[in-house]
């Protein structure tokens, strides 16, 4: 009697201590925290990327071999960003006026794609022309054309003859993708617009830069078809967001004889070691694994004349601008024309100042109007926003019959959908679990090092003891887990993947048991897994309007590969040494994964089926098709680039048959 009274205190007093146990497995003090592990590790294959395209670089001696690398990297740029539609007529309005000092400023509405129209300003000189023409891109500005260092830009290019078009990208300016009946834009993070664009365009094989991409394509059209506008003297420019798309532009735009993005230009390799992948346009996917640095922006267009203005102090590294600058320099010298690339580096932090501005506008004038004297710049005065609305509304979603990117998508989504029909009259295809392996960058389960478990300590509870273990593999990350060991066995063994981490499996009060503790109760082994980047390896809490392991999925993202599939190994190499240590009956798990954990689990269920002798899915994503055409940023971590043209959840549902429970 006394050692049953005995046990029960222990068991009490152990159930009391361990109401507030953090359930953790790895240790805070590890060389790389739990919450920088999955970023490390991910980091460390792209700089493998990374340095094998610079050895690939420093092999490049003719002209020649140089043209044999532009090429390759275009071509692969241009796939990765996706096919753009043939081009509609643009149907330009001029819907107002501006007299401005020694310029003037036409409103402009111009159609990108069928009821999908930009609103722009353009910046013109004195006199008829014709002009050289620069477009002006954007950066991340609520109110985009009219943000003063945008207008700063364009109103010094007009003031030294050259015109200027300004036009605002989507999620900004009057281009808001998510309004109010009122107009007013639904998220006021401009970067938050185009992170929630980027989540469905990567489902449908696109993402936020093809659609930015194509619109300054459409605007460059614009210019080149005016009359008071010299279409063989076009040139490019742009701040922050806009030295991206400067960037992207460039290379792909042949027209562009000049261009000068700034304040973006730095390396992909210092980019990675500080602040980590931007905004959802900032990551092309696959393009690390292709081989393309940020420099090769500058390469693609050499021998065109090309500046990069930086300021020492800005967030993209100066050293990795620097590093550009060399690499450029010696490419353009090799195609003969090392005066062609240039830097100047301002002080201060990020944005274009004074004398980058002046730079930029001193480098077009020497190539598209053949001038080359220093920039004296007036007092610049700014136009009110409203002064410069195009629309009567201030949104273009506010006029009748207009398309949003979610609209966009969602076409291509159906188109997809009724493509994957046709090729399903009999069923499945055959091959699909290997096209579902291939989208998702999942090797095979074989291909996977096994796994080894490393006991930290165990914990008696009501019935159970939970055990805490990490699996553990060379070149691996670690996997922290909470074995769940009845008291009495019953042969029958389960996986738990928990979105919320598996300490929620093992912190529920017993009056509302977790599936774990209810499983282990009733006699099963259950294995709860945290895999990597959530639970304890989690990098921040999810928002309703993006993942919190972004950067990492973009960082998965630029390499060619998915959040989705790096966890669906996890599962697999888990399963495997679950069903190796406990050996359940018919060889067999039960699997369940809830939350944040589903999508990925339910890919690794519908790989290795015969694993498994049921699965229940709780709470994750039904259809990737529902989500394609809407704002869906806090999925972002379970998307896979183009897997619309391949397969939808639905499909791995059915490749579990009945293995599949409610």
């Amino acid at each position: 009697m006394r050692r049953t009274l005995l046990t029960a205190l222990l068991l009490a007093v152990a159930t009391l201590a361990t109401a507030a146990e953090d359930w953790n497995v790895l240790p805070p003090e590890m060389e790389v925290p739990p919450q920088r592990q999955l970023y490390e590790h991910l980091q460390r294959d792209a700089l493998q990327h990374l340095a094998q395209r610079r050895d690939a670089f420093e092999q490049l001696q003719t002209p020649e071999q140089c043209q044999a690398w532009q090429a390759e990297r275009r071509a692969r740029f241009e796939a990765a960003i996706g096919e753009f539609p043939e081009r509609c007529p643009l149907e330009p309005r001029v819907v107002g006026t501006l007299d401005g000092e020694g310029y003037r400023v036409e409103k402009i509405v111009l159609q990108s794609r069928p009821q999908h129209h930009i609103t722009a300003a353009l910046f013109l000189p004195p006199g008829d022309g014709p002009h050289p023409g620069v477009l002006v891109s954007c950066g991340h500005s609520r109110t985009a054309k009219a943000a003063d260092y945008n207008q700063a830009m364009s109103i010094a290019l007009a003031r030294d003859g050259i015109a200027a078009l300004c036009f605002d990208p989507i999620g900004q300016g009057e281009r808001s993708q998510l309004i109010h009946p009122d107009g007013r834009p639904v998220q006021s993070g401009t970067t938050t617009e185009h992170f929630l664009i980027g989540a469905g365009s990567i489902l449908v094989g696109r993402n936020t830069a093809h659609y930015r991409i194509y619109d300054g394509m459409r605007c460059l059209d614009y210019l080149a078809g005016r009359e008071d506008i010299d279409a063989q003297k076009l040139g490019c420019t742009g701040c922050s967001g806009g030295g991206t798309m400067t960037s992207y532009l460039m290379a792909l735009d042949d027209r562009i004889a000049c261009a000068a993005p700034a304040c973006y230009i730095t390396t992909f390799e210092r980019l990675i070691q500080t602040i980590g992948p931007q905004d959802a346009e900032q990551n092309i996917f696959g393009q690390l694994a292709f081989g393309m640095e940020q420099t090769d922006y500058l390469l693609i267009r050499a021998p065109k004349p090309t500046l990069v203005c930086a300021t020492t102090d800005d967030f993209f590294d100066i050293s990795g601008t620097w590093d550009t600058a060399r690499q450029a320099k010696r490419f353009f010298g090799t195609l003969g024309a090392p005066e062609c690339v240039d830097l100047v580096e301002a002080p201060g932090k990020h944005g274009l100042g004074p004398l980058g501005r002046r730079t930029m506008v001193q480098w077009m004038r020497r190539w598209l109007a053949g001038i080359d004297r220093p920039v004296v710049e007036a007092e610049l005065k700014y136009w009110k926003e409203a002064e410069l609305q195009c629309t009567p509304g201030g949104q273009v979603l506010l006029e009748p019959g207009q398309r949003s990117v979610y609209d966009l998508n969602a076409d291509l989504a159906a188109a997809l959908a009724e493509q994957r029909q046709a090729r399903r009259q009999n069923g499945l295809p055959s091959g699909l679990q290997d096209e579902i392996r291939q989208r998702i960058a999942a090797r095979p389960l074989g291909e996977l090092p096994p796994r080894t478990a490393r006991l930290v300590d165990s914990v008696p509870q009501d019935g159970y003891r939970v055990d805490r273990l990490a699996l553990e593999a060379d070149g691996q990350l670690p996997l922290a887990c909470l074995r769940f060991v009845p008291e009495t066995p019953s042969g029958t063994v389960a996986i738990v993947l928990d979105g919320d981490g598996k300490a929620a499996q093992a912190a529920a009060s017993p009056d509302n048991p977790s599936v774990a503790q209810q499983l282990a109760r009733e006699g099963t082994v259950v294995l709860a897994v945290d895999l990597s980047g959530l639970g304890e390896t989690a990098v921040g809490k999810p928002s309703n309007v993006l993942s919190a392991e972004w950067k990492e999925f973009y960082l998965a993202y630029l390499m060619g590969r998915s959040l989705v599939g790096l966890r669906a190994e996890e599962v697999l190499a888990a399963a495997r040494w679950a069903i190796g240590e406990h050996k359940p009956s018919a060889g067999k798990l039960m699997l369940v994964a809830r939350g944040r954990a589903a999508v990925a689990s339910l890919h690794a269920a519908a790989l290795e089926p015969d694993m498994f002798a049921e699965c229940r899915f709780e709470g994750g994503l039904e259809s990737w098709h529902d989500v394609a055409g809407q704002p869906c940023g806090e999925h972002l971590a379970d998307v896979v680039h183009g897997a619309l043209e391949t397969y939808d959840l639905p499909d791995l549902r059915t490749l579990l048959g009945q293995r599949l429970k409610p």
